[in-house]
């Protein structure tokens, strides 16, 4: 049982050491190669901690070549940038001046509703208000605001503005999201009617959201987003 111990304890530390030497990034910031590596680790780790029989050194040895690996990837992907593209691919514009790149988007295997969630994590609630958002290759969005919600703001500047409302989805990749309808408290009928006013096949419709203000973020697949003002606001 002691033996057990001191060698739980010894592997212990030299991850702690190959962690702390890997650097301190969290789990959400790793690139794909390093959390590969952090699985695997985890792994080695238990072996020789759990099998008396497999021999300490057996356990150590693995982790180390482990973090040797580690540093060698990333100098070769800092000196050689198609290399860290190979391991940890690269930033991807997925929103751009006309909106969200549907192409871009599907190349990354996400949907719309990934995208919406991302920039809300990010402090924006709606896509008008993105003039880019970044794919980073850990998986993070990063968002540049429009000039209107940047940090210098209209009410810095005492300018009188409508009070913001959180965009609800009525439209995503050509599916009519019924159950939102509620939350927006406007009519069905009265959405409906709108999205036959747009002239456009429901299919083709990438985003269409709607504000309690009216307003309207509305964009077909592969064209240029437009915001336009209706009376389509809801109760309070």
């Amino acid at each position: 049982m002691l033996t057990l111990i001191i060698r739980s304890i010894i592997i212990y530390f030299v991850v702690l050491v190959v962690f702390r030497l890997m650097g301190k990034r969290q789990l959400g910031q790793m690139q794909p190669f390093e959390l590969v590596l952090t699985l695997i680790l985890a792994d080695l780790a238990t072996i020789p901690m759990a099998e008396m029989s497999v021999p300490l050194v057996h356990g150590i040895v693995p982790l180390l070549a482990l973090l040797v690996i580690h540093y060698v990837i990333t100098i070769l992907s800092k000196h050689f940038p198609k290399f860290s593209e190979v391991f940890s691919g690269k930033p991807v514009i997925v929103i751009n001046q006309n909106g969200i790149d549907y192409k871009a988007v599907q190349k990354l295997n996400l949907s719309i509703d990934d995208i919406l969630e991302s920039l809300r994590s990010a402090g924006y609630f709606s896509p008008d208000e993105v003039l880019f958002a970044i794919m980073e290759t850990n998986g993070k969005v990063s968002v540049l605001p429009k000039a209107s919600n940047s940090p210098v703001t209209k009410g810095d500047m005492n300018i009188k503005s409508e009070e913001n409302s959180i965009p609800i989805t009525i439209v995503s990749e050509g599916k009519l999201i019924k159950e939102n309808f509620q939350q927006i408290k406007v009519p069905e009928q009265k959405i409906k009617d709108f999205i036959t006013s747009l002239g456009v096949k429901m299919k083709k419709i990438l985003i269409l959201t709607l504000d309690n203000n009216g307003k309207v973020y509305f964009q077909e697949m592969h064209k240029r987003a437009k915001t336009i003002n209706t009376n389509l606001k809801g109760t309070s």
